[in-house]
């Protein structure tokens, strides 16, 4: 026999054969489910995407939409092309002008694989990397000027006496895109610290010619608090200039000891940036359980970590000293509860989708999916999950000239993918 809340419902179960009854039981708890979702989030009602027990359920948004938003589907039809497979944990891919594309491979490896799939030699020239736990070899983009200077910039961990750090480097492809020369060091996160996580690190070149750089806060408790600390890099967006200098109207110059290249403070880990049509720049960073955040970023603020944070740690424990809001410190557009483990990010603005036009396009490594967010005046509106028939941890997207999206998945057997519309 089933029960319920309402004496008026049980007689009308009691009359019910068991099978009806286990089934209308299960229908009412799916549906009290939602509701909840719903009301607990302040969402306005509508079918949340997720709907599975948060880690931290004691935690509340700070506003409407800000976790848990309506579920929805842009039933667009497209073709996902293998391009290249056997990529050791591809980390991230950059298109190339004329088709073909960069890719990196954490233990240190990066190679072109032609528009038509052929995937290349690795390239010489590169610096050694730490490829111990999440380290290795990291983000890449092009120069602003890559048809005229063929450079190249890439980030790494970096193998450095006492331990490692988060470095980026500098280089041109030659001639024969066979390897890299005129490679240098243009710029390395300090302190060094011996340890295997949390090192970044994304690059994307803004309007202004500046190239930003995200940083992780190195993940462990004793270092963690440097997030907060101007004097450090650790956990900080950056802000330098295409020779690693820092820009003089740098929110810190000149204040103390402040780090002169910091643009905002307060991240986690930011695995996942891009600039909006506007120009703004956005971060997706991992949170600990329950809180993975995307961000709007701006010159000069702080967004939290570890002081303010949704979520709790790996243990389920709370976060000692923490809380979810706090004057001075800004609140996430969005976070995820339980997570998604993003890393790279995209704003589509290309023709081959119309349909996806303005979503903003998330690499999901715990969901195993390729994320989709609609957005309305900076609040997320809309979140759809694709690719999940795959399985596979996808770890970079990125647009090409083409239109059409291009994804490595962070396998041992990575692949590389082209999303292209059904023809």
């Amino acid at each position: 026999m089933c029960t319920t809340r309402s004496a008026i419902l049980t007689i009308i179960v009691l009359a019910t054969p068991a099978t009806a009854c286990s089934q209308r039981a299960e229908d009412n708890t799916n549906a009290a489910a939602s509701r909840l979702s719903a009301d607990t989030t302040g969402n306005p009602p509508c079918t949340p995407l997720e709907t599975r027990e948060p880690n931290a359920s004691e935690q509340r948004p700070a506003f409407k939409g800000q976790t848990r938003t309506c579920g929805v589907k842009s039933n667009v039809a497209f073709d996902v092309t293998v391009l290249a497979k056997g990529l050791a944990h591809p980390w991230a891919v950059e298109p190339l002008p004329g088709g073909d594309l960069l890719v990196t491979e954490k233990p240190g490896r990066m190679r072109i694989v032609s528009a038509a799939g052929n995937l290349g030699q690795p390239l010489t020239g590169l610096p050694r990397v730490d490829a111990r736990g999440q380290g290795g070899l990291l983000d890449i983009v092009l120069s602003p000027t890559f048809e005229s200077d063929r450079t190249i910039y890439w980030s790494f961990s970096e193998p450095r006496q006492g331990g490692n750090g988060t470095s980026v480097a500098r280089g041109v492809l030659s001639s024969d895109r066979k390897g890299l020369e005129q490679v240098r060091v243009i710029f390395r996160a300090l302190p060094t610290y011996d340890g295997t996580h949390h090192f970044g690190s994304r690059l994307m070149f803004g309007q202004d010619g500046k190239l930003y750089v995200t940083l992780g806060e190195r993940s462990d408790i004793e270092i963690r608090p440097q997030a907060q600390q101007l004097t450090s890099h650790m956990g900080k967006i950056l802000r330098i200039t295409p020779d690693g200098a820092a820009p003089k109207d740098n929110p810190f110059v000149g204040k103390g000891d402040a780090k002169p290249e910091i643009w905002s403070l307060g991240h986690r880990n930011v695995q996942g940036a891009t600039f909006d049509p506007q120009g703004r720049l956005w971060d997706v960073e991992h949170g600990a359980r329950g809180g993975d955040e995307l961000n709007l970023v701006q010159k000069g603020r702080n967004y939290g970590w570890p002081v303010v944070a949704y979520g709790q740690e790996y243990s389920g424990q709370a976060f000692k000293g923490s809380v979810t809001a706090r004057e001075g410190y800004e609140q996430p557009v969005y976070y995820w509860d339980p997570v998604i483990a993003p890393s790279g990010a995209q704003f589509y603005t290309g023709d081959a989708f119309p349909a996806w036009k303005g979503s903003l396009f998330i690499g999901g490594m715990g969901a195993m999916a390729l994320v989709r967010l609609t957005l309305e005046n900076d609040r997320v509106t809309g979140e759809e999950h694709l690719l999940t028939d795959r399985k596979q941890r996808v770890r970079d997207v990125r647009q090409g000239p083409d239109g059409a999206l291009y994804i490595v998945t962070d396998q041992e057997n990575g692949q590389l993918w082209r999303l292209s519309p059904r023809r």
